[in-house]
């Protein structure tokens, strides 16, 4: 069984009109950080999955979702 972890951070960035290197200053990473996590390809931490969602304001659960 593979899981992956999926995200619509893109699609929340957009509603509130943030680029990339926005919401990764909100979070104190690099926008290259949230591209890949964006696209899947890098699995945020905790502490980061967090951030986001602060930064988004939505919870957790609202952004970060498991898909078999």
């Amino acid at each position: 069984m593979s899981e992956q972890l999926t995200n619509r951070l893109k699609e929340r960035r957009g509603e509130l009109g943030l680029t990339q290197a926005e919401l990764a200053e909100r979070c104190g990473v690099s926008r290259k950080t949230v591209n890949t996590v964006e696209n899947g390809v890098f699995v945020p931490s905790t502490l980061l999955a967090l951030k986001l969602a602060v930064a988004l304001e939505r919870r957790v659960e609202e952004l970060f979702w498991i898909e078999n």
